[in-house]
């Protein structure tokens, strides 16, 4: 029998999200074919092996929240923009990704979800889409565009993820709304990830709601006070909700990103970068929705001063989260792996295993990211 022909990183410490190999060895082509001690390893006739003495390997990262970057946005509605994108957030470490929308007007939304939907056909990176709007509350708005909000609508979402050929796969609402129990269902139902955000729903509310995940933490939404916990601190109690955070610095500091990392623990807690257009780009004038953004000093900010969205790559965040944590690596890979692919169903993701997707990253001992592989393809910045 003919044996295929393979890509092999050995000498690496390598981090499969389950163990640690100290020497160790991955043998794959578009998926992992073996692993384990570099004593293990068989040469093989035709195998490309690469030494990655000094280097360190993990799993690939999931970005469930992601709108735009390298001067794209997932709003464009350009099928080739948005596959250019998808291949230029590899280059930062994600191998999958949810492209995200934001408040817009429903053609315009229609449009962004066809042009993922095509995409998706022929770029596997991208694994579901998340709908952040048009279904939340102008109180906690942000930078969506207050003219587009409106409450829950099962007919228009149903609609919109036929349009989408059903990779909606999460979506951000505000519970409060009174048709969002509805809406709910509808959601369930279609496999699709209720998510609090941008809204203003009080602890009592959020009790009646069925959101099992929260939209950026902390950020756009009714925060937690000594007289109502509101959505924040809901999502601090409840020990089912999965929170994302945006591990930038900017849109939480440091010590409230530990305080989530010490009540939620790792394995609930997934890091997403939230970024938009101007990621990857010269500082200075950029747009999210129509708005004028004003990128500098790695913030992005619409001329009111809020935050809109970030210009954070992935793995400037998972080096982050262990600096402004302290937790380990096995612990950050689960905030940036592990814990999306198990919410979302993503079975071939998350962890390097033999006969997984070969996604996987290569860093060297001072958290560089030097190398991707997406389903064994090689990507470097």
């Amino acid at each position: 029998m003919a044996v295929k022909m393979a890509t092999v990183l050995k000498h690496a410490k390598i981090y499969t999200g389950t163990e640690v190999i100290a020497d160790g060895y991955i043998r794959f082509d578009k998926e992992i074919q073996a692993l384990g001690p570099v004593s293990d390893y068989q040469v093989a006739s035709g195998d490309q092996v690469v030494d990655l003495a000094g280097k360190v390997i993990v799993p690939g990262f999931i970005d469930v929240h992601c709108h735009g970057g390298y001067s794209f946005d997932t709003m464009d509605g350009d099928a080739a923009g948005l596959d250019e994108m998808v291949n230029d957030m590899v280059k930062d470490g994600v191998t999958t990704i949810f492209p995200t929308t934001m408040t817009q007007s429903p053609q315009n939304i229609k449009q962004a979800l066809e042009a993922v939907a095509k995409v998706a056909k022929q770029n596997p990176v991208i694994q579901g889409i998340h709908l952040e709007g048009p279904y939340i509350s102008p109180v906690f708005k942000g930078a969506q565009p207050e003219e587009y909000i409106k409450a829950p609508d099962v007919k228009q979402m149903a609609e919109w993820n036929q349009a989408a050929d059903h990779l909606i796969r999460l979506v951000t609402y505000a519970p409060e709304h009174e048709t969002a129990r509805e809406f709910e269902e509808y959601c369930l139902a279609n496999k699709i990830v209720p998510s609090v955000g941008h809204s203003n729903a009080t602890r009592e509310q959020m009790h009646a709601s069925k959101a099992s995940h929260v939209t950026h933490l902390y950020n756009a939404q009714r925060e937690f006070k000594h007289r109502e916990p509101g959505v924040t601190g809901h999502a601090m109690l409840e020990n089912d909700m999965y929170c994302e955070l945006i591990a930038d610095g900017f849109h939480v500091c440091p010590d409230m990103i530990k305080l989530a990392y010490e009540l939620k623990g790792a394995d609930k807690l997934e890091l997403i970068t939230d970024s938009m257009r101007a990621k990857g780009m010269p500082e200075g004038i950029s747009e999210l929705g129509g708005q004028k953004v004003i990128v500098k000093d790695k913030q992005a900010r619409l001329e009111s001063g809020n935050l809109a969205g970030s210009v954070l790559t992935y793995d400037d965040a998972f080096v982050n989260i262990m600096k402004f944590t302290g937790c380990s690596v096995q612990e950050a890979i689960k905030m940036s792996s592990l814990n999306q692919a198990k919410e979302f169903g993503l079975s071939q993701k998350g962890s390097l295993e033999v006969g997984k997707d070969a996604d996987l990253n290569v860093f060297d001992f001072d958290w560089n990211l030097k190398a991707t592989y997406s389903y064994g393809r090689l990507f470097q910045k």
